[in-house]
């Protein structure tokens, strides 16, 4: 297997152009548990920066429509959610509590923290995203 097409260049260095198959073992050797894509970018002589390129670009072609979050089938209760929106009132609570609303479709739950246990609520949330 070669990692360039074509023969080598003699005089100016020109940009490598790596076959299909070569990408396609780079990425598949970064994909193993525990491994560092900067070492196989070291080892295979690349930039960490251009195998991470290649990783992403291998993602969003092998993404389905059904993974990509998209206005048409946000509102789906089948798709996975990982972006919460958040609404940020422009003013402050007269009664000094955390007010929380969450909204999954037609439902919504609103969670009232007192200010002083603001460090509580903020752990309940982490709790609550994992």
């Amino acid at each position: 297997m070669h990692t360039n097409e074509g023969e080598h260049q003699v005089g100016r260095q020109r940009r490598r152009r790596h076959s299909a198959e070569f990408k396609a073992e780079v990425i598949a050797a970064c994909q193993q548990p525990g491994v560092s894509i900067a070492a196989v970018a070291l080892a295979h002589g690349l930039n960490a920066n251009l195998l991470r390129h290649w990783i992403i670009k291998q993602e969003r072609a092998e993404a389905t429509p059904a993974q990509v979050a998209t206005p048409s089938n946000t509102a789906s209760t089948d798709v996975k959610h990982d972006f919460v929106p958040v609404t940020v009132a422009p003013e402050r609570n007269r009664d000094d509590n955390i007010r929380v609303e969450l909204r999954r479709g037609a439902t919504t739950v609103t969670v009232v923290w007192p200010m002083s246990a603001a460090a509580d609520c903020a752990a309940w949330l982490r709790e609550l995203l994992r």
